[in-house]
């Protein structure tokens, strides 16, 4: 009653309580109606274990109407693993090579995005059931029966039991965040010319919150379809737009004449109003095509306004003889600005063309740019390929987990099967549950499991011989244990959950046949057995993780990102970028040294600290963020220097530039073989200084704007680099963390 002081629930133990509530509720009623009503076992057992499955065992992200929606898209693979088990059952060999092969593709589905992955433990579930005794392909009926009711009412019971408030969703974030750009970008175009600390703070604030790991799971757009990679998109141009308008340079006070400063205004002004087209295209579904059209005009007029010189000054650098660059009537601060100014368009454009796209798919209007938008004409199941072929390898941490796991759970029924295990069901289902990506966390779950399951064998061993074959008993216990198992276990850990869930089969096995306390002992032994497959499997395959993987995904990055820009800077230098289309300039290598880094630092987030020390040379403390961004920063600056039309920079500006990028190349090459440092690497340490930063404030005579763009470019490049070889013990939230893609 309102305000009525009474008990409350822990808020630790709400949402586990509503879950375990929804779970008991269902597979209570399902049980008892096959078994006491309609005296159906086989039903019972299956209607009961699916339950467990979808709702206990899987951990769907988001809230009980989107997991509902997941498990119903889901049912006809629960159908196809409860026959392809059943049939498969009947012989070893038949039994164990399926376990290899659903083992494998369920747990590699992981890279599918949050979704798939917290189903997959279930799943798992689904076909290790009917892999077991009795091998009875005739109640396949019923087996088909059970499950399909399960998996129905627990849908039933998520979308209408306990409904839970929706998280802000990723397009509703994207839409705030590209409103904050859109009041930086029109305080931007009037004078002074500057953002105030309040709207700095709002940029980066509005930046964090669309990060990956600010995002909950269930809205975070992590699958390969085209609207969540447009979504996806749409986060990383609106974050950079943010970044580069907090970090737009004054307009110097010796800027020529008023027609740079309206064009520079003018392309503020339609970013602005881009920006607030592209929150309603997000909201309401509105065409940003005509604001992208305007933008895009204002952004080649400030471009032909910065490549002409206006009338010369006492202040421009005159043209020396045989230079031929453009714009040598500009200072390098207005240049300068200029170049950023052109950054934000582009930032700007990539937002509006990736909003469309996530919110219209292939009717979008907006016109695409090739490259950047390559998975625009992709149907799905050829982006569904081209994420499994860029994980299909050793080096993903996807596909390590995946075989880490086929092949223990394959032990596993092959030990079942050859030794004829009691009850082996249980040991496979410790091996699916206890198995983690590092030896030292699996082997500190598996220690806790094994107390909770002695524990709980002990108290299922005295309830046994107590109760005897008073099936009444067990009916009437089971609901209260299973509530209290599916509440208390999730917060408590892996010890509790262990030790309550040993009880909770034994309550249910007790009422299916003929109970004895025999029954502990086999699921302790069970437990040991799949704890001690685990284990093994642990040392064989990758033991640390994510640990030693991200050191070789860091490293491979930044040789990548060194490739791509000693390639950039000398066709920039060479007036030849017309010439060098991104898409074969190694950008498809770097993409995917991208694309495995993230998903080894995703995995890193949820791992503990590597219990043995890193490889020598490595730097004690990584900034791996800053990794990631180097890349993004990398990619998408080449792609932008690389456009035409091609402008000659001139000797000076040319060999600047050649310079600059030879020096970027040859830090990241450096940071790379301290990441990840060979048998005869040399013990070079990272220097603690930038190498010749004042290069980057080099101002060549007659250089052009094209040649400050690049020269911010590797100076960006340059500050990412030093927060990886610098970084501090604590995460960083930051400046430096909102700095980036």
């Amino acid at each position: 009653m309102r305000g009525v002081p009474g008990p409350r629930l822990p808020a630790a133990y709400a949402a586990p309580g509503r879950r375990a509530l929804r779970v008991t509720l269902v597979a209570a009623a399902c049980f008892y109606a096959f078994r006491y009503g309609l005296d159906r076992p086989v039903a019972a057992t299956y209607a009961l274990f699916t339950v467990v499955a979808v709702g206990g065992l899987s951990r769907i992200p988001g809230t009980g109407r989107q997991r509902a929606a997941v498990v119903l898209r889901l049912l006809p693979v629960c159908w196809a693993l409860v026959v392809v088990g059943t049939c498969l059952s009947v012989r070893t060999w038949s039994a164990v090579a399926g376990m290899l092969v659903v083992g494998f593709t369920l747990t590699f589905a992981a890279v599918g995005g949050p979704r798939p992955a917290g189903a997959a433990p279930g799943l798992q579930l689904l076909y290790i059931l009917p892999s077991f005794p009795p091998y009875d392909p005739g109640s396949l009926g019923d087996r088909l029966i059970g499950t399909t009711t399960g998996a129905v009412l627990f849908v039933a019971a998520e979308a209408l039991l306990f409904r839970e408030p929706r998280p802000l969703p990723y397009r509703e974030r994207a839409a705030r965040a590209a409103l904050t750009a859109e009041q930086c970008a029109a305080g931007l175009a009037a004078p002074p010319g500057t953002l105030t600390d309040p709207g700095v703070r709002a940029a980066r604030e509005a930046g964090q919150t669309l990060r990956p790991f600010n995002v909950p799971d269930a809205e975070r757009p992590a699958g390969p379809g085209l609207h969540d990679r447009a979504l996806a998109h749409t986060g990383l141009a609106t974050r950079t737009l943010l970044s580069r308008l907090a970090q737009l340079p004054a307009e110097p006070p010796d800027a020529p004449g008023p027609q740079a400063r309206h064009a520079v205004s003018a392309v503020l002004c339609a970013v602005a109003a881009l920006a607030g087209t592209t929150a309603a295209c997000l909201r309401t579904g509105a065409s940003p095509a005509a604001r992208q059209r305007a933008l895009a005009e204002a952004r080649a007029h400030l471009s032909e306004v910065s490549a002409g010189p206006p009338a010369p000054t006492a202040a421009h650098t005159p043209r020396r003889a045989g230079e031929t660059g453009p714009a040598a009537g500009f200072p390098p601060a207005v240049l300068r600005r200029h170049a950023a100014v052109l950054e934000i368009a582009d930032a700007a454009l990539a937002m509006g063309a990736a909003a469309d796209l996530a919110v219209h798919g292939r009717h979008a209007s907006v016109p695409l740019p090739a490259g950047r938008f390559w998975y625009a004409t992709s149907r799905a199941p050829a982006l569904w390929w081209h994420r499994m072929h860029g994980h299909a390898g050793r080096r993903s941490v996807f596909f390590q987990n995946a075989v880490r796991m086929a092949l223990a759970l394959t032990a596993v029924r092959l030990v079942a099967g050859v030794d004829t295990l009691p009850h082996g069901f249980w040991a496979m289902l410790a091996t699916l549950t206890l198995t983690r990506t590092t030896l030292g966390e699996t082997w500190s779950t598996i220690r806790l499991a094994l107390a909770g399951t002695l524990a709980g064998a002990l108290v299922s061993a005295g309830i046994l011989v107590l109760v005897g074959t008073d099936t009444a008993v067990y009916a009437v216990l089971l609901p209260v244990w299973m509530l209290c198992a599916f509440t208390v276990g999730p917060v408590k850990g892996m010890g509790w959950a262990q030790g309550l869930f040993t009880v909770l089969v034994a309550l249910v096995f007790a009422q299916l046949a003929q109970p004895t306390w025999r029954l502990a002992e086999a699921r302790l032994l069970d437990v040991l057995v799949g704890s001690a497959i685990g284990v093994v499997f642990g040392v064989l395959a990758w033991p640390r993780g994510a640990h030693d993987e991200m050191h070789h995904a860091g490293a491979e990055l930044l040789r990548r990102s060194a490739e791509i820009v000693v390639t950039t800077s000398a066709a920039v230098a060479d007036g030849a970028a017309a010439a060098v289309r991104p898409g074969v300039s190694g950008h498809r290598s770097l993409q995917r040294a991208v694309l495995l880094a993230e998903s080894a630092y995703a995995q890193l987030q949820s791992e503990p600290p590597p219990f043995t020390g890193r490889g020598p040379g490595a730097p004690a403390v990584v900034d791996w963020q800053a990794t990631l961004i180097a890349g993004h920063h990398t990619l998408w600056g080449s792609a932008r220097l690389l456009e035409p039309p091609c402008t000659e920079l001139g000797p000076a500006a040319a060999a600047s530039a050649g310079t600059l990028g030879d020096r970027v190349a040859g830090r990241m090459l450096l940071v790379s073989a301290a990441l990840d440092p060979g048998e005869d690497t040399p013990p070079a340490p990272v220097p603690l200084t930038d190498p010749a930063p004042a290069d980057f404030a080099a101002e060549p005579p007659g250089a052009p704007r094209r040649y400050y763009a690049t020269a911010a470019w590797l100076d960006s490049l340059m500050a990412d680099l030093a927060r990886i070889a610098h970084a501090d013990p604590a995460p960083r939230t930051g400046a430096a963390a909102a700095d980036g893609h």
